[in-house]
């Protein structure tokens, strides 16, 4: 990956879209991940699908982790 750091909060409405741009020479595929005030784009080139891959598996292994985090807390009742 080439430098850049940011940092974005998922919420439950964020929307993902797969774009591919298929050129002779410089094909790629844009992976946009926005919400209503964010946008970020990945640009994965040729021979890098297998670094998607991996980006797909740590986010399974991500939702895995939250699911089993949302399994351990209580529900927080009101009281009224």
């Amino acid at each position: 990956m080439r430098s850049l750091g940011i940092s974005a909060h998922i919420e439950p409405d964020t929307r993902f879209r797969v774009t591919p741009f298929v050129d002779r020479v410089n094909s790629f595929v844009s992976l946009r991940v926005e919400g209503d005030f964010v946008a970020v784009t990945l640009i994965a080139s040729l021979g890098t699908s297998e670094a998607l891959r991996s980006l797909a598996a740590a986010a399974t292994e991500a939702a895995g982790a939250l699911d089993a985090m949302a399994a351990d807390i209580p529900e927080v009742t009101s009281r009224g």
